[in-house]
């Protein structure tokens, strides 16, 4: 690559530099009507966007599909939590690599056992935990990048010279990539195996209250016919 990808390099790692998780202290202990929350995530999350200048972090309507598909519980009386706006903040990192049935796979146990149940152990404390990596992760995915870029200035060393800086690039999107997928893969595959679990206790539940039905005399689900042997 020439001098002037030089850069290149340094543009990216500065915008690295600039992807920063929202603090869970940033967050309004009120409730918060759509608009404000929209509002807040927009101020929180636009600098790191491809496109600051007009790309929509969260809009209405994408708030109305979280609550319709079950990503995100209803609001109370039009006003959103600040659980709501940490499940949104999980939402956002997840919508660009996941489905909305792998989020749901993944946020429907959190949203059950810790979505403002109090107590100690919460979804804000889920949050702090994850996101208390973020540092650690971010020197390590610099390093990889660097990595990256250096791999793809020597590539195309023979290529024609009106094409070598655009092919050492392509080689450079490639890495990352090919990155991208796999880990893209491995995140699905632990998904699936999450949503088997899920089914495999959903199963045993009900098995287990057809089972006290029936001593009580009562009609088991499934039309009366009991999981077991099954």
């Amino acid at each position: 690559m020439t001098i002037n990808n030089s850069d290149l390099l340094n543009s990216i790692l500065k915008s690295l530099d600039r992807i920063q998780h929202i603090d869970p202290e940033d967050i309004p202990n009120i409730d918060l009507y759509m608009d404000q929350v929209t509002t807040f995530m927009d101020t929180k999350l636009r600098p790191a966007s491809r496109f600051p200048d007009e790309d929509k972090i969260l809009t209405k309507t994408m708030i109305n599909n979280y609550a319709k598909n079950d990503l995100l519980p209803p609001p109370v009386k039009k006003k959103y939590s600040k659980e709501h706006v940490l499940l949104l903040i999980f939402i956002y990192y997840y919508k660009g690599i996941l489905s909305i049935n792998d989020i749901q796979t993944l946020l429907k146990p959190v949203t059950e056992k810790y979505f403002q149940t109090g107590g100690d152990f919460n979804l804000e404390k889920i949050y702090r935990e994850v996101f208390s990596m973020e540092k650690t992760e971010l020197e390590t995915m610099k390093k990889d990048v660097i990595r990256k870029y250096r791999a793809a200035e020597q590539t195309f060393q023979d290529a024609p010279e009106d094409s070598a800086d655009f092919l050492k690039k392509f080689s450079f999107i490639c890495a990352l990539s090919y990155d991208v997928y796999v880990k893209k893969l491995i995140i699905e595959k632990i998904v699936d195996e999450l949503a088997q679990e899920g089914k495999a206790q959903n199963s045993a539940a009900r098995a287990d209250m057809n089972k006290k039905k029936n001593h009580r005399g009562e009609k088991p689900e499934n039309g009366g016919v009991e999981n077991e042997g099954f």
